[in-house]
């Protein structure tokens, strides 16, 4: 049970589909203190656990950072998570080494938006299954920049949001199924759901004509101090790219086009990260690839894209091609 928080009976119930701004939460203020309250749940009796999963706020697009501790007895507390320096929304899935607990705090130190931490749902258990930790943080095998994963792209300019991380690597044309931006203006930004231990990546570059592109990737676990991991802004450069640097602590990757040699605009298909094995020749170009036309054109007077003039028999653009990707959210008193 909940034994410290507001509305705390809503953190438990099984509930993490119904909750908006007004309910389906349980929260605490977000305090300066060396010695702050957060969300207490007792458990039923001492348990062996290893892995914790949390549902934050996920409504907009706010951020939040925190940390977890747990104890036996609620007097002496141990950290086992430690997210307090780390941007993280939506689902959160935390390992750390098996440990017999009773209780189990839960601390905001952050919410982009406003000075209350909400936690949507919370689930504690023990698991067999294999995984690995640098430093207190995960090391996936498996590609986490999945809508799945709940990552997102926060910036840049598509006809669906998350094109880019849908995993779909065959369908896309000059009219859809990539993301882009204008050179020289912007970039494309995809926010993970929690920190990672990277070191590697894989992107998918629009290929269905003869094209090359120049660009470079910086990393950051804030999204204010990045860090450039890869610059190929001087190269030609197309199709798939696998990528390779010293691990790291990532949260946000941000992909900068730098060139594109026949229009102003960088087109991405699909990211993933960390890299995983190609399947089939699907890194091997395409020589069967539509050549109908170039991906669409933004004007860089107001960023609205511009279509080029479709091809005989070509069907029209569907609806507009830009996806607005919101930052932060609306403030009010109780949230």
């Amino acid at each position: 049970m909940v034994t410290k928080g507001e509305m705390r009976a809503c953190l438990l119930d099984g509930d993490n589909t119904n909750y908006d701004l007004d309910r389906g939460f349980t929260r605490h203020p977000i305090e300066d203190t060396s010695n702050p309250e957060g969300i207490v749940i007792r458990l039923g009796k001492p348990c062996i656990i290893n892995t914790i999963k949390l549902l934050l706020w996920d409504r907009d697009m706010r951020s939040y950072a925190y940390y977890i501790e747990a104890s036996i007895d609620e007097k002496d507390w141990v950290r086992i998570v430690d997210h307090s320096k780390y941007l993280c929304r939506s689902w959160q899935t935390l390992h750390f080494p098996s440990r017999v607990c009773k209780y189990i705090r839960i601390v905001g130190v952050r919410n982009t938006v406003n000075k209350v931490f909400h936690l949507v749902s919370c689930e504690a258990y023990h698991t067999s299954s294999p995984f690995q930790l640098d430093n207190g943080l995960i090391v996936p095998t498996e590609n986490v920049a999945t809508t799945k994963a709940s990552a997102s792209v926060i910036e840049g300019v598509s006809r669906s949001r998350n094109a880019l991380l849908n995993g779909d690597t065959q369908n896309y044309d000059w009219d859809s199924g990539y993301t882009c931006h204008q050179l020289g203006s912007g970039s494309i930004v995809v926010q993970l759901a929690q920190p990672y231990i990277i070191s590697s990546m894989r992107l998918l570059l629009w290929d269905c004509d003869a094209r090359t592109y120049g660009y470079y990737i910086e990393v950051s676990t804030d999204q204010q101090h990045w860090e450039r991991v890869a610059d190929k802004s001087k190269e030609s450069c197309r199709s798939w790219e696998r990528l390779h640097f010293s691990k790291r602590a990532v949260t946000f990757v941000k992909i900068v086009g730098t060139r594109n040699t026949a229009n102003e605009v960088f087109h991405c298909v699909h990211f993933e990260c960390p890299a995983q094995p190609a399947e089939g020749n699907e890194e091997q170009e395409n020589s069967d690839s539509d050549s109908s036309g170039p991906p669409m054109e933004i004007d860089g007077s107001n960023q609205q894209p511009q279509l080029p003039r479709p091809l005989q028999g070509a069907s029209p653009p569907r609806g507009s091609m830009q996806y607005q990707f919101p930052q932060g959210g609306a403030e009010g008193d109780r949230f």
